[in-house]
């Protein structure tokens, strides 16, 4: 069995090499950007809900006006499914981050498949041709995300990283997302205070800069 930190460090390097050969797959399969050209178009997307924090994000994005795509874990929707209608009912997207935040390089075939139904059987169905599936941390294998698509799945990953897990400054959050360009999915979590802090402020920005703020799904369809 290969050290922890080891095991750590090849899965890194798969995870790497399927972002860099991510512009030779069908958009339906693996996801990690909109066009350049056409709209200006970005898509905010927050990982890891629901959790007590919804209501005052979804607060925060009605009174701005912005709908965006939620990657919730099966087991918080489990725990909390009046925040999944609540965030369905405010116009939003929801999507999968898989059930228990576990890494989908770890599970074999089998978990990840049960992961996969387990969460979808929580969720709404979905409008997209194909349900989305982020996996926690971006983790992702060739054969993983063979996996995910046999089973239905588009994996939906990031091309703009706020930073906000590995910081707890507003400011930080604001500076990493404001260099866009049209196409990006920008990441965010829930259940962050500073991040909700940054959100007028990003939203602000994109707007001023001539951006339409758009889920995923619509990005996708371009």
């Amino acid at each position: 069995m290969l050290p922890a930190r080891e095991g750590s460090s090849i899965s890194q390097m798969k995870s790497q090499l399927v972002r860099t050969v991510a512009h030779a797959l069908p958009s339906n399969l693996l996801f990690m950007r909109g066009p350049h050209e056409n709209r200006k178009r970005v898509a905010l997307t927050f990982d890891d809900g629901p959790d007590e924090m919804t209501p005052r994000y979804l607060r925060t994005l009605d009174q701005l006006h912005v709908r965006a795509t939620f990657f919730l874990l099966g087991m918080n929707a489990e725990k909390r499914p009046e925040l999944v209608r609540s965030i369905v009912a405010a116009g939003h997207e929801v999507a999968s981050h898989g059930y228990s935040h576990r890494a989908f390089p770890s599970l074999d075939g089998c978990a990840l498949v049960d992961e996969l139904i387990h969460t979808a059987d929580l969720l709404p169905p979905s409008p997209t041709p194909r349900p989305l599936v982020r996996p926690p941390r971006g983790e992702l294998t060739p054969a993983t995300l063979a996996r995910v698509a046999f089973a239905g799945y588009t994996t939906v990953l990031w091309s703009l990283d706020s930073d906000d897990c590995r910081t707890t400054d507003s400011i930080e959050v604001q500076e990493r997302t404001s260099r866009v360009r049209p196409g990006e999915i920008i990441l965010m979590h829930e259940g962050q205070s500073w991040t909700l802090s940054a959100l007028p402020a990003i939203v602000g920005r994109l707007r001023r800069s001539g951006f339409e703020l758009v889920t995923v799904g619509e990005l996708m369809s371009s």
